[in-house]
């Protein structure tokens, strides 16, 4: 395997927004597995209440367990502390020695990537496809990236992907509220989520 291609997220829970966006990137791509792959604790949730990792992990194996081009790495969860993209693309690379990582963000999240740890380090050594829902003003996007690097602009790569607007947090308010969230993601996941009651309290 020689590109790999990964998925950051808390996943609290995983839903089909998600899953949308993973396959049309693999697909787009030509890849052979995307990693999907639980946070800690990322830096810019810090002062975010968070699931314990254990049912964040075991919701997204259910949400893929249909698709073999998807995996989860609980590296992120097993090194535990803050989720820095730097530290996991270079122990992704070790672990899996490939040529090549890409990662998964939203277009939003690209806007902001300056300020990430090692940014500039960060996107030589990963390409970012920036996912952008139909609409999206890529004019935003490209201001912001006029202000990289010319050598680490090739490293984003921006990408439509279909329109979902489905959100985590919706999900998790709809279930604390007795509504329903069929639809909203695979049926795997709603069980897990009502036999464990983990948004209910």
């Amino acid at each position: 395997m020689r590109e790999i291609c990964l998925m950051g997220g808390t996943f609290d829970p995983i839903h089909y927004g998600h899953l949308v966006v993973a396959e049309e990137v693999r697909q787009q791509f030509s890849l052979s597995k995307v990693l999907f792959i639980p946070a800690a604790r990322p830096p810019h949730k810090t002062d975010k209440i968070i699931s314990d990792p254990i049912h964040r992990v075991n919701m997204t194996r259910l949400a893929i367990a249909s698709n073999p081009y998807f995996d989860v790495s609980t590296l992120e969860v097993e090194r535990q502390g803050l989720s820095y993209t730097i530290d996991t693309v270079k122990e992704i690379k070790k672990i899996y020695g490939v040529e090549k990582v890409y990662f998964i963000t939203g277009a939003d999240a690209v806007l902001e990537i300056l300020s990430w740890k090692n940014a500039e380090e960060l996107l030589s050594i990963c390409t970012f496809i920036a996912a952008t829902r139909p609409g999206y003003d890529l004019h935003q996007l490209a201001d912001t990236l006029k202000l990289l690097p010319k050598e680490v602009l090739k490293n984003i790569l921006p990408l439509e992907v279909p329109a979902l607007s489905i959100s985590s947090s919706d999900i998790r308010r709809r279930v604390k509220e007795g509504k329903s969230i069929k639809y909203l993601l695979p049926e795997a996941v709603e069980q897990y989520i009502f036999n464990t009651k983990i948004y209910q309290s």
